[in-house]
């Protein structure tokens, strides 16, 4: 029998429209995208937590564990997961570190490998391409191949490298999306701790989303950190959403549970993505079991109206990316016919 899902005992993926699960955020579990210097922190982070729990666990032995769990190149290890959990699709979150650490490939050589991973598993991603606004019009120029070429479905900004989200050197990126009806996700709150956490502030994105009001801002883990900003954001920005990725690590006096009710109850349930940051946590959870607590009756979803629950379990994401175009008005050589994702709102904030 298939394991329970957030919908539920089975079926898994391929579940009947708009019951479908989505991840909004995951990650590739890979040497090949990840900075070695990122995971050695995550393991000297992990090795620092437990000792003061009193575990006794060599710092070596720390890494290897965290390193062990990145050697999934080609996502078969993640989509078996994805399997397990029942979650029919994901946002393939793919950070731009190249202007603070080194990583295996150039960015380049790494989008030729995403692209290889999105066509070996076919529908089951939707690859966020991550850049700098420090890469000058061969980042543009690469971007726009990844859209055009690789049929890559969003933006993915991780400011902690040390820029705005509104940065001016971002507009022509943002062109695009508009141009493609793609979103734009960007990460707010802490992250990699030698980074500047000061560019994670939500309401650093809120004068490009005024900017470009055709185009969707989500708000990486606004649902978990700097939640009152984010809401806010939500509540008045109509082109302006929020995931919940790292809900399980909420700092909460009455736990996690209680504050994703609270947040569903805000009003802005439309607004809201499902979202786990996985494979983050392989080394302390259960992504089957993280899914499973958005299940019906379960306490982060009590009380919330079905129709509410299946938007944020994979509904608003789907609607975010239905507006991709697989051409632009200028090779389709008028108006696209694709819907706008605001309009589909009928304009709510």
């Amino acid at each position: 029998m298939a394991p329970p899902t957030a919908d539920g005992p089975g079926p898994g993926p391929g579940g009947p429209a708009g019951h479908r699960i989505v991840d909004a955020q995951v990650q590739l579990g890979s040497q090949l995208a990840i900075p070695r210097a990122f995971l050695e922190y995550q393991a000297a982070n992990a090795h620092h937590r437990m000792t003061a729990y009193g575990h006794s666990v060599r710092p070596e032995r720390m890494l290897d564990r965290v390193l062990s769990v990145h050697q999934d190149d080609d996502a078969d290890r993640l989509v078996a997961e994805l399997d397990e959990a029942g979650v029919d699709e994901a946002f393939l979150v793919v950070p731009d570190y190249s202007h603070v650490a080194r990583c295996a490939l150039n960015q380049a050589e790494l989008a030729g490998h995403l692209d290889r991973v999105n066509r070996r598993h076919p529908g089951r991603f939707r690859v966020f391409w991550g850049v700098d606004p420090r890469g000058g019009k061969d980042g543009v120029d690469l971007f726009e191949r990844c859209v055009g070429d690789y049929g890559f479905a969003g933006l993915k900004l991780y400011p902690l490298c040390g820029y705005s989200p509104s940065d001016r050197r971002l507009y022509p990126y943002f062109e695009l999306c508009e141009e493609r009806g793609l979103p734009v996700l960007s990460h707010t709150g802490p992250g990699w701790g030698q980074l500047d956490f000061e560019y994670g502030m939500p309401l650093l994105v809120d004068e490009a989303a005024r900017d470009f009001p055709r185009v969707n801002f989500i708000l990486g883990h606004g649902g978990v950190t700097h939640v009152d900003e984010s809401t806010y954001l939500c509540a008045h920005r109509p082109n302006v959403h929020l995931d919940i990725s790292q809900f399980h690590s909420v700092l909460a006096a009455d736990g996690w549970q209680a504050h994703l009710n609270r947040l569903f109850r805000l009003g802005i349930s439309h607004k809201i993505l499902f979202g786990t940051c996985w494979p983050s946590y392989r080394l302390s959870e259960s992504l089957p079991g993280l899914v499973a607590a958005f299940a019906k009756g379960q306490p982060a979803v009590a009380g919330i109206k079905e129709a509410d629950r299946r938007m944020i379990m994979g509904g608003n994401s789907l609607r975010l990316v239905g507006a991709a175009r697989t051409e632009s008005k200028a090779a389709l050589g008028g108006e696209s016919t694709t819907t706008d994702t605001n309009t589909d709102r009928g304009g709510r904030a």
